[in-house]
């Protein structure tokens, strides 16, 4: 089980202050992951990855992020620390690994890229090897041509990238980005299905374009807790005492800063909201952050039992949060999405 941290912001950010010198950093994470489903492995050593769009355009540079990967494990590489204290960026994807599938390469460490797309996962394909071949047979030459690696995510990535209408577009709506997504969920469900694999399927997908980021936390069971997915908004991320203590400052109504961990990169409790399971995550170019639940058979509403039982005091149970329910925020109807309910976490 891996875990990834996204930043996007209205500034760019130093990417120390996600990836090194919180208390809870993405490194910290590769060795002292708290809130892992999968505790037989509880090290994410199996290399990492950083990826970050330029702060200004440049034509010579073109458009398409920059992707740092190392096998090495993220707290033992040097390179790592120098570049996080030289980088800034408005729009970061980051990523250690603990390997489920594929080989340890470069080519099956995240984010994976594709012209002006970033995509990264935590989680797995239930028996993906049951599948591999079918979902391989359904992709177009030019995505096909394009995987390098062996794992599921980075076959997830091109399915995902074969739902889309035109994957060389020089820019993605957020609409256009969600339904990719929820196509490739669905499509990874029915042929999981229809191969009689019954466990079920991690699917903490996210991706962007450098403007607008897709993020889910999704488990293909109506009783089961997705991989842990949190969120965290407002408009400075400082550190406020020595040995890392970072917390989120919100001096307005707006939002200058989202972050989307599988952990939370501090331990100031209120600074972190977690994502519902089977929810999906949309922040749009101006900075609004929508929560949308990913209606199918195992979605399960707050009220359903199903719901109530899915281990909503995991966080507490691993030291990392308090005990605590958190008021459902109110819904609402999105036109863009065929009246689908969507719940406004920030505005």
């Amino acid at each position: 089980m891996c875990r990834f941290v996204i930043y996007k912001g209205t500034s760019p950010v130093q990417l120390s202050h996600l990836l090194t010198r919180p208390c809870h950093s993405i490194i910290n994470q590769a060795f002292d992951s708290r809130l892992r489903l999968d505790q037989r492995r509880p090290i994410n050593g199996d290399g990492f990855g950083v990826g970050w769009y330029d702060c200004n355009y440049d034509e010579e540079l073109g458009a398409q992020p920059c992707i740092f990967t190392s096998v090495t494990p993220a707290w033992n590489n040097v390179n790592l620390t120098r570049l996080a204290e030289k980088i800034k960026s408005p729009l970061v994807f980051a990523h250690v690994r603990a390997t489920t599938a594929g080989t340890l390469s470069l080519d099956n460490c995240h984010p994976f890229q594709f012209g002006k797309l970033m995509f990264m996962h935590n989680g797995g394909v239930a028996d993906f090897n049951k599948i591999k071949r079918r979902l391989q047979s359904y992709l177009p030459d030019d995505v096909f041509d394009m995987v390098n690696g062996n794992t599921d995510s980075q076959w997830s990535f091109a399915l995902f990238l074969s739902k889309l209408p035109d994957r060389n577009a020089k820019s993605f709506s957020p609409e256009i980005l969600r339904k990719a997504m929820l196509d490739t969920i669905a499509h990874l469900n029915q042929m999981t299905e229809e191969a009689g694999i019954t466990e079920p399927s991690l699917l903490n997908f996210c991706v962007t374009d450098g403007e607008s980021v897709v993020a889910t936390r999704y488990i293909s069971s109506r009783h089961e807790e997705a991989a842990s997915l949190w969120f965290s908004s407002g408009t400075t991320f400082s550190e406020y005492a020595e040995g890392g203590h970072y917390k989120m400052s919100k001096m307005d109504k707006r939002e200058n800063i989202i972050m989307i961990a599988s952990e939370p990169l501090t331990f100031e409790k209120a600074d972190w909201m977690e994502i519902r399971t089977n929810h999906m995550v949309v922040i749009t170019p101006k900075m609004n952050l929508l929560q949308i639940p990913i209606i199918d058979k195992y979605f399960s509403a707050p009220t359903d039992p199903a719901s109530l039982n899915r281990g909503t005091d995991f966080a507490a149970g691993k030291g990392l949060l308090s005990p605590r329910r958190d008021v459902p925020p109110r819904l609402e109807t999105d036109p863009a999405s065929q009246h689908t309910p969507q719940a406004v976490l920030a505005m």
